[in-house]
């Protein structure tokens, strides 16, 4: 799925480390439930995780694009900062930013052989680390690099529930929970509850908790049970009823910045006056600058037609339906995506196929269904329960020839195109 990978040394760590459980890769039904091969690969390698202050992000959705504004917002009071992410959209360097830009692939190369060493180590000596994951190995590589980059703050964004992610061994200033809907409930639980609960899994004694779930929802109520019996205080932003998702990402980061501020944390740098940190860190430009390839991005693509013919589109890599609602509202705000809509989708086979497609209903949308690899639903599958509930379809296994079409299409009849359903989906037309 990476494009092209230059370094040798690190594409001899990862085909390594492919031989390894990858969770983002195969069903999720039974996932192990402890961190101690985690805690076991960080003791061998110094704890890396104690050299930095941490913000800790969870949630179902917003984690990415809220994770990147506040490393925005840290940068820009004068801070060294370090951001890991998942997954990646182009190449595996995206996961691990240091000051905004993805490491290089000889850092990575780096950290990933000292890892993968100190699991051999583990595997040696039949400890802990023996257990570990794909993930546990990238996550404690990323932690190294941001040691050795000295970063003053690092922000981590789980990879899975919250609770027994490999992320988890980390104390944080903060822990933030975004938002909570129903996702991977054959791991997390069936309900918002149960799933809120594991997310609220990354609250520790001592730090503060920012969320937008109000305290009256069923998943509101767990985080603030879970923050009060740790005596944690919890800040809840203000957003209107119809915010957009960045107004609700910006509001969140915004309220960790501020909360850091009434900690202590103040500015750095050469001007001479240091002050609290807070929300007005985050002014336009900051905003523009932490936007993420793949989360609401929008194109006009030439397509050669006649007088210079473009088309809109939007890549978005929705593949929870509460996600893809809200990003097709926000998007019908605006007047040329309120024209028809001609999709290139491709789902993961542990996902709502049913709920992505029935929230498409509502809008006017016709689709291309298409596969991204091992874990896709089949496109026949799909277009079988688009079939059922109204949807105009057809099926074209190739996703840059879907893509194309789509295309071509939306030119004829003046619609716009959205790219969306999976992340490496809309990695493999982003690179094209």
């Amino acid at each position: 799925m990476s494009s092209h990978i230059e370094s040798e040394r690190l594409s001899n760590s990862l085909a390594e480390l492919d031989q390894l459980t990858n969770w983002e890769r195969r069903p999720r039904g039974d996932m192990r439930v402890d961190l101690e091969p985690m805690r076991d690969l960080a003791r061998r390698l110094g704890d890396p995780q104690n050299s930095f202050r941490i913000v800790h992000v969870a949630g179902t959705k917003g984690k990415g694009s809220t994770c990147a504004l506040i490393e925005a917002g840290l940068a820009r009071a004068g801070f060294s900062v370090g951001r890991y992410a998942s997954p990646h959209v182009m190449h595996i360097t995206e996961r691990v930013s240091i000051d905004g830009r993805p490491v290089g692939e000889e850092r990575l190369a780096d950290a990933l052989g000292a890892a993968l060493s100190a699991f051999k180590d583990a595997r040696r000596e039949a400890t802990d680390g023996q257990g570990a994951t794909w993930f546990d190995i990238l996550t404690v590589s990323a932690l190294l690099i941001f040691r050795s980059e000295r970063v003053e703050w690092a922000v981590l964004e789980t990879g899975l529930g919250g609770r027994w992610d490999s992320t988890n061994i980390v104390q944080s200033d903060i822990a933030v929970i975004t938002n909570i809907d129903l996702e991977h409930t054959e791991i997390l639980g069936k309900t918002r509850a149960a799933i809120a609960f594991e997310k609220a899994g990354i609250i520790k004694r001592g730090a503060a908790v920012v969320t937008l779930l109000p305290e009256a929802d069923e998943a509101g109520a767990v985080v603030s049970a879970r923050a009060a019996e740790l005596g944690c205080a919890v800040r809840r932003p203000t957003v209107p009823a119809d915010a957009t998702i960045e107004q609700r990402n910006v509001a969140l980061a915004g309220t960790v910045l501020d909360v850091l501020g009434k900690m202590g944390v103040m500015t750095k740098g050469a001007s001479a006056m240091s002050q609290p940190i807070g929300e007005q860190l985050l002014d336009p430009s900051t905003i523009e600058a932490a936007r993420l390839p793949g989360r609401l991005e929008k194109l006009a693509v030439e397509t050669g037609g006649g007088d210079n013919a473009k088309v809109n589109v939007v890549l978005d890599g929705a593949h929870v339906p509460f996600n893809l609602a809200a990003v097709l509202s926000d998007l019908s705000q605006e007047e040329k995506y309120r024209a028809p809509c001609i999709a290139v989708v491709s789902i993961a086979e542990d996902k709502d196929a049913a709920g992505l497609l029935s929230t498409m209903t509502h809008h006017d949308i016709s689709i291309i269904f298409t596969t991204v690899g091992v874990r896709s639903r089949s496109p026949e599958q799909l277009k079988t329960i688009a079939d059922t509930i109204g949807l105009l379809s057809i099926v074209m296994l190739d996703p840059l020839e879907a893509y194309q079409e789509a295309l071509a299409g939306a030119t004829e009849a003046g619609a716009w195109v959205l790219v969306t359903g999976s992340l490496y989906l809309v990695g493999i037309i982003r690179a094209a």
